[in-house]
This record gives C-alpha cells, structure tokens and sequence, in this order.
C-alpha cells in the first residue's frame, strides 16, 4: 500500500538529521514507497468547502505544502517539488509533528485537523493530543507519579516544598527541559521564582517532589500503540538537574525493569483507546512524571543503542489502521 502522507512539523532547514524522531520517520515512510509532503503549521487555512449535489457545505482543510524526498546526507538532507494547495481531507495520513510549546497555536491546528481525522488518519489524534498535554495526562495515573502539584497557589507553593523539602518547578506547558527548577528545602529564591513566572503568565505551574534517583537517569520508553517497544536512559550533566538530550544530557542503554513494565501495562490500554499511536514516557526512578504525546522524541536514539527500528513499527500501525480504514 503506498499511502499520501502530510508532514506538519517545523522548517526542514532546522532539523538534525542524526537526532530528529520525525526525519526518521520519513526515511522509513520513504523506504516503504509513500509518498510525502512537507507543511509547517502556518500554512494550514480551514475554509467552507463547495458541496456536491444533495449535499451540505463541509469544511475544507487545505495547506500550501510541497512534495519532499529525504536522505541522510548533512547539508542535504532534503529536496523539496514545487508548492501546491494541499487539500489535507483527501491524503491518507497527516503526521502532526510540530515541536511544542503546547500554546495557543498548537491547540488551533489541533481543532483544524479534527475537520479532517479520522477520514484521514491523523498521527497522533488531534483530540486526543489537545485533550492530553504531557504534564496533565500524568494526572489521571496518581498512584504511579511522585507527589504532585499543579496550582497557581503561591501557599499552596510553599506548603507542598515544606512537606516534601526539595522541589521541581516545571511551567506546565513547556518542553525540553526550559524553565523546569530544582529548588532546594532552603533556596531562598523561590518567591522570587513565583512572582517571576506569575508576572507574566497566567498558566499554572507543576510541582514535584524532586526524587534523588534522576542522578542514576530520567528513563524515555517509547510506547507504540500502547505497547513499549524500546527505551533509552537520559543521564544529567555533572550539576545539572535536568536529563534533556540537547541541554547536556546523556543517553545510555537501558532495559525495562517490573516497575516500568508494570507503569506501561496501566497506561498502554488508555494510549490505544485514544489514538496516541507514538508516545514517549519518562520515568524516574519508581515513578511516571511525563506522558509526551505532542511530538515525542528518541526514535534514533533506541536504534543506536539496541538496533531497533521502532519507525519501522510505527508504520506497521499506521498502515494497519489505515487499511481497516479503507476495508
């Protein structure tokens, strides 16, 4: 089967090639003879589409996007066709893979890709993703996180660090590791952090308790269909509390152990009711912190480590599902 693919992620000027999880999975859709497009989010334009005969206006989700071969070759790792008006309704899979911040732009193009999934199958689904930001979707699992917070309570703040002693501060919408703070039972800084961060936002924050076994590594499994496929460990730098790949991080080789396996087997079921086909969770120590479904990361990260080629199974799915689609 080969299928017409529409890939809305960010610039392809801007990617790394040796890192990026969405370049390897157009490196595989490619191999397997689908044909792919390139679209950044703001080129989308939503518009009444014009009924046939008998029917009632629809709407129409369209994209100035360009055909687009891949290599892995630095420099050149791209070759774009000629634009075209891309009516998204008609291909057969949209890859949603743009970076986050999870804001209000990225919670747009997820209503607009609604008008068009599941007839065309969107990867991961747009309800969902919009439905499940990575540092609420953790909330619904209490018993297998790390004592938690979410507030904008400056007292509620500073009872939960007097419980618990050493915190994390995260922005609940962020990513890659940005603004996320230890702050120590006796930092003085913390006021000074809140009225910060309250000045000029209005989103709340995430509190943890800060779990001391992130020194050994912040643990990524890639989950496929609700099924974990692969994993990497993400150790932090030498007085860095953050494990971020791109912020000093580094990735070891690492297997599953019971509690892992046991946190997958309790979120696998809700990732492939809602269509979360390709999700990344952290895990620290004992205890889930994250569930990444906006664009998650680490595809060439596990082959590197083990030779697992987890696109590969991500096609799997995505072709499976497509074709019950079209039975």
């Amino acid at each position: 089967m080969s299928l017409a693919v529409a890939v809305q992620m960010d610039p392809m000027e801007t990617i790394g090639i040796d890192g990026d999880s969405t370049f390897q999975l157009m490196l595989t859709a490619q191999a397997r003879g689908h044909r792919l497009w390139h679209y950044e989010v703001r080129h989308l334009s939503l518009s009444e589409g014009v009924p046939k005969e008998g029917m009632p206006f629809q709407s129409r989700l369209q994209a100035r996007a360009r055909p687009v071969t891949v290599q892995r070759v630095r420099g050149d790792h791209f070759k774009f066709g000629p634009e075209e008006l891309l009516d998204l309704g008609l291909v057969d899979v949209v890859l949603m893979r743009q970076d986050p911040p999870f804001d209000m732009s990225y919670i747009t193009a997820t209503h607009m890709l609604e008008h068009i999934h599941p007839k065309t199958l969107v990867v991961n689904n747009p309800i969902s993703v919009r439905n499940a930001p990575e540092k609420l979707l953790v909330t619904h699992f209490p018993d297998l996180m790390p004592p938690t917070l979410v507030t904008w309570d400056v007292d509620a703040i500073r009872g939960f660090r007097a419980m618990h002693k050493d915190i994390v501060v995260k922005p609940l919408f962020g990513n890659g590791g940005a603004g996320v703070f230890l702050i120590r039972h006796d930092d003085p800084n913390l006021n000074s952090l809140l009225e910060m961060h309250f000045a000029r936002s209005r989103e709340p924050l995430m509190i943890q308790r800060y779990e001391p076994a992130v020194r050994k590594g912040d643990k990524r499994i890639i989950l496929i269909d609700g099924v974990p496929m692969g994993a990497i460990n993400r150790v932090p730098a030498e007085g860095e509390a953050r494990s971020n790949m791109h912020v000093g991080g580094r990735p070891e080789k690492i297997d599953l152990t019971p509690r892992d396996r046991e946190i997958c087997d309790r979120i696998g079921p809700v990732l492939r009711e809602q269509g979360l086909i390709f999700v990344g969770i952290d895990v620290i120590g004992d205890y889930l912190t994250e569930i990444n479904v906006t664009s998650p990361t680490g595809l060439q990260e596990v082959a590197r480590f083990d030779g697992t080629d987890l696109s590969a199974a991500i096609w799997d799915v995505i072709e499976r599902k497509r074709a019950e689609q079209l039975a």
